[in-house]
This record gives C-alpha cells, sequence and structure tokens, in this order.
C-alpha cells in the first residue's frame, strides 16, 4: 500500500454514475482510476457469485480490504455503493476529500433494469429503500454532492474537477 491519499473519493448510490463519472475526472486530472467494484471483481470473482456463494458479511470483509488499499494510492477512488456501511471505511474517509453522486429514483430506474447488483433485483423500490438507509452515512462523509439525473457526465465531472482546483487539489 502506498503511502499517500487519493485525489478524490467518490461514494453515492448505486447507478448514480460514479465509475463513470470517476473515470472522467481521472482523466482530466492525468491521475490514476480506482473502482473498487472492479478491484473486488478482479481478485475474488463476481460480486454477485460471491454474495451467493459466500453470503453479504464475506463479501463486505473482502469489499473492507480492498478499499483500505485503494485509499492508499493516489488516484480517483470510487467505492461500491454500501462500502460506507463499513465503520473502519468511514474512520478512513475522514479528512479526505470524499464526493457524493446522487441520482433520483426516475433517473436511476432505467439505470438499474436487468441490473446484475445483488441487492436491486426487486428495482426501483429495492434501490429506494437502500438509498433511504444510507444516504445518512453518504451525507455525513462527503463534503460535497454532485447530481446526475438530469445532466451529462461530461459536465459533471467539469464541474468536480473545477471544484477540486478551487478548493487547493
Amino acid at each position: 500500500m502506498a503511502d499517500s491519499a487519493p485525489v478524490l473519493v467518490i461514494i453515492g448510490a448505486p447507478g448514480a454514475g460514479k465509475t463513470r463519472l470517476g473515470k472522467r475526472v481521472a482523466k482530466i486530472l492525468a491521475v490514476p482510476f480506482i473502482d473498487t467494484d472492479k478491484r473486488i471483481v478482479e481478485q475474488h470473482g463476481v460480486i454477485s457469485e460471491i454474495f451467493s456463494q459466500q453470503g453479504e458479511p464475506a463479501f463486505r470483509q473482502i469489499e473492507r480490504d480492498v478499499v483500505a488499499n485503494a485509499l492508499g494510492e493516489n488516484a480517483v477512488v470510487t467505492l461500491g455503493g454500501g462500502a460506507v456501511l463499513d465503520a473502519d471505511t468511514q474512520a478512513d474517509l475522514a479528512g479526505k476529500r470524499v464526493i457524493q453522486i446522487t441520482v433520483t429514483a426516475e433517473a436511476v430506474q432505467s439505470r438499474i433494469r436487468d441490473s446484475k447488483r445483488p441487492l436491486l433485483t426487486a428495482g426501483v423500490e429495492a434501490w429506494t429503500a437502500l438509498v433511504h438507509t444510507r444516504q445518512p452515512i453518504y451525507d455525513r462523509l462527503s463534503v460535497k454532492s454532485f447530481d446526475t439525473s438530469s445532466r451529462s457526465l461530461d459536465s459533471v465531472a467539469a464541474d468536480i474537477v473545477q471544484w477540486l482546483r478551487n478548493t487547493g487539489e
């Protein structure tokens, strides 16, 4: 694990666009991009299979380890929607530049249709309940929010980069 901090950590609801946005921001800033869910898949296999074969607690432990390592790297880092549930991860995010990506239920509906996300198989109703439960954590951990409901991701990414530059990054 590198002895540095991430340039930016992106958290928020499933389907909000964290990964696609993170890639754009990292490219503009010319820094590496880390998607912790992608790392989990690369190192441990498909997330839905981990859930079904080992259960959510086993997945959350794997996720915690991957997140802890990623937060030690100089990169734009996106966390899976539930990674913030871990108390150690919450503590690790203290003092880091953390933004939240939000999206409305109406806008996310088409994004999560046919989702392979294990906690969203019941559709937008499950998504709404999940977000409602996690929202206080997202709000507490993030210093700023950006919404992807009705704007292009390129436009939102430009706003994020401008905000980073204005806050000393």
